[in-house]
């Protein structure tokens, strides 16, 4: 009898201490995920963002495979190289790019003239000034957001092509197969994917937890040729 006693206060202990591990978490991903919420009002009286800004000749690709490999695809498009969706599903087996991380890595493999870094957790006056400053040299910004396929909130990659500040627009071409038009108020409540209502526990977690990101952009720089 002491035996199972013991064994039940060992389950009740494990399962306290993991529940405790994991509203731990939930709490600090809160306090982070607040530090993004600055005010970006300033910057639509801001000189050096009255120059609108886009970049021509990405085309739309719409997914068959994933989010992350038709971002890929858009992008070796516009470099004029050849990867595309199946070409990655043929040589994984698998799709690889289901974290920010893994898309990082696969970026700097895929384009090696460029170096991909990921920035999350940015407010959003850094991710606007990082957006500017990578448009305004002529290259696209792969992003992470909440976004719908049909009515279900999904995680999802898309591409920007354009800002145009004086105007309150952002242009986001979206693997669900069409380009997107936005507010920066908005853009903003789906990179912080505060727009993801009902959000699953598991995803929550997983955000917790670190598996996945808010306000987080990828921005490709060119590597000087020597």
């Amino acid at each position: 009898m002491k035996t199972w006693k013991k064994l039940v206060l060992a389950v009740c202990g494990f399962i306290f201490a993991v529940a405790a591990v994991a509203i731990g978490a939930l709490i600090l991903d809160s306090i982070k995920g607040g530090r993004i919420f600055n005010d970006f009002s300033t910057i639509y009286a801001a000189e050096k963002y009255k120059e609108p800004v886009r970049i021509e000749g990405v085309h739309l690709i719409k997914q068959e495979v994933s989010c992350g490999y038709a971002i890929i695809e858009m992008l070796a498009g516009w470099m004029g190289e050849s990867v595309t969706e199946e070409s990655l599903l043929n040589e994984y087996g698998k799709v690889v790019t289901a974290t920010g991380k893994q898309f990082e890595a696969e970026m700097n493999k895929r384009f090696p003239a460029y170096k991909t870094t990921m920035y999350p957790y940015l407010s959003n006056t850094e991710m606007i000034e990082k957006i500017y400053g990578s448009l305004k040299k002529g290259i696209p910004v792969p992003f992470q957001w909440a976004a719908k396929f049909g009515d279900e909130w999904t995680l999802h990659y898309s591409l920007i092509t354009g800002l145009d500040i004086g105007n309150d627009s952002i242009t986001v071409l979206n693997p669900y197969g069409y380009e997107e038009h936005l507010d920066l108020a908005s853009f903003f409540e789906r990179t912080s994917f505060r727009a993801y209502s009902n959000m699953p526990l598991f995803l929550r977690l997983a955000f917790a937890f670190g598996l996945f990101e808010r306000n987080t952009i990828f921005m490709m720089e060119r590597i000087p040729a020597f």
